[in-house]
């Protein structure tokens, strides 16, 4: 029936929890209280994981429901298909319906040819495109797992949320004094000294904490709203240690240097908690109907802060509009991205440059606007804008950034950005180039995987790669 809702697929997810457990199916159907046969069918994905079923799993191996249930098949599938794209599967035949099989009877596996064309991608740019041994290449970047951890989750930590909230009430943390308040708080509770340095004490640290001293350095190059971050995220470290222990032990982080970028990431996600408490935050955002500057203004936080503090809007009860967020530089990298919009992001390739947020960098300090239709039809409402760092002085000079920050379409009239905006009006954009099918498009860099390369050398389209036909007709 065309928009029935597709019931979610669980049955690798149970699987992968049952061999994580080290039990058999007879072992795991006995817990369970079901057969088996039965176990085996759900397993497979041959009959659906029954609501009470999924109770005693969650009361049995302490699962969090929600995580287990979250649909990231999709994302999953986005990526297998990136990494089938490559030209060396060229012959292969791989079609999109055996990929999304593969993302949803065996996940486990399916992230491991994930993992495995990773090391391969950084193996042959490491050694410039010849032979290496995959075993001697890092695995994924921590980076990119602490992104997966947050997406995970959701990018919604309901324990760092009330500890936020418990710090500004025992504190006496309140807005108009909210620097005196952090300093104050570090002091009483911690024995942390706090001091403002001057940049030629050192100039390329912001932000440093002397254990042994219990000392708190702060750059005077950091203006007030950071310094106050950097107060609060210092807090978290201290505050949040047990939780954070907990949760950057999760396999998803599979190195030292992931599980401290974790900590910072979290870290930072308990200060933004702290300068932007939740309920006033979201009563504050629904009624200047997300005024980016002027939330900014009114919580003394920076533009990219609070684009941050919006993705967290997660409440059960008290939602916001569920946003995606992304940032680039000018050579298209992506260091940052969440998807809570379900759109999907180029994991292995460059992104469309049909999106506005490259546009950004046209127009510096200018919040562009964007309507665009993805290939299977899901639309999106997106602005982004150039954001500058905490500067550091005059002679050092910075890489521009920008940020994307966009919600499904239905979600727009919420925006104060999509005012006069006519929703109608679309963009046609993909994920990335190989995996569009857009055959006339003037922007491509490579051919479709569906489209494979025809040269016609007495043919010239306005695009090398785009049909000349498709184009004028």
């Amino acid at each position: 029936m065309a928009g029935k809702k597709e019931i979610p697929k669980l049955g690798g997810r149970l699987r992968q929890l049952r061999r994580r457990e080290g039990l058999t199916q007879q072992q795991m159907a006995d817990r369970l209280g079901i057969s088996p046969a039965y176990l085996n069918l759900i397993e497979n994905d041959r009959r659906p994981l029954p609501a009470h079923v999924l109770i005693t799993l969650a009361q049995t191996f302490s699962v969090d429901l929600a995580a287990f249930a979250a649909d990231d098949t999709g994302q999953l599938q986005s990526e297998l298909l990136e990494v089938f794209g490559d030209p060396i599967f060229e012959g292969a035949e791989l079609g999109t319906v055996e990929v999304r099989e593969l993302a949803q009877s065996q996940p486990a596996l399916a992230r491991a040819v994930c993992a495995l064309y990773r090391a391969y991608q950084s193996a042959r740019g490491q050694q410039g495109g010849s032979p290496v041994a995959l075993e001697s290449v890092a695995g994924e970047a921590p980076s990119e797992e602490v992104s997966d951890l947050l997406q995970r989750h959701m990018n919604w930590f309901p324990d760092l949320e009330d500890l936020a909230d418990k710090v500004r009430k025992e504190g006496r943390i309140v807005d108009d004094d909210l620097t005196r308040g952090l300093v104050r708080f570090l002091e009483d509770r911690h024995g942390v000294t706090v001091e403002v340095i001057r940049a030629s004490q050192g100039q390329s640290v912001l932000r440093r904490y002397d254990p042994e001293a219990r000392h708190l350095a702060i750059s005077e190059l950091l203006p007030p709203r950071s310094r106050n971050f950097q107060l609060a995220h210092q807090i978290g470290l201290f505050e949040a240690k047990p939780f954070l222990d907990r949760t950057v032990a999760d396999q998803t982080l599979t190195s030292d240097e992931a599980r401290r970028l974790g900590r910072v990431a979290l870290a930072s996600y308990f200060a933004g908690a702290i300068l932007m408490p939740y309920a006033p935050f979201l009563e504050a955002a629904e009624s200047m109907r997300y005024d980016i500057e002027l939330l900014g203004h009114r919580f003394r936080v920076s533009f990219e802060q609070v684009c941050h503090r919006v993705t967290t809007l997660r409440r059960p009860g008290a939602q916001g509009v569920p946003f995606h967020l992304m940032r680039v530089d000018v050579a298209g990298n992506i260091s940052k991205r969440f998807s809570g919009s379900g759109i999907r992001f180029a994991r292995f390739a460059g992104a469309c440059p049909r999106w506005n947020i490259f546009t950004a960098f046209q127009t510096p300090g200018v919040i562009k606007t964007q309507v665009s239709e993805m290939p299977d039809g899901a639309r999106f409402f997106c602005i982004s804008s150039t954001v500058k760092k905490s500067s550091v002085g005059y002679a050092p000079q910075q890489s521009p950034q920008a940020l994307g920050l966009g919600c499904r379409v239905e979600h727009a009239r919420k925006l104060v950005y999509a005012d006069g905006v006519d929703l109608e009006h679309l963009m046609p954009v993909g994920v990335t180039c190989r995996l569009c099918p857009r055959g006339d498009c003037t922007e491509r860099a490579f051919p479709a995987l569906a489209a494979p390369l025809h040269v016609d050398e007495n043919v010239r389209g306005v695009s090398f790669y785009a049909s000349p036909l498709q184009v004028l007709g």
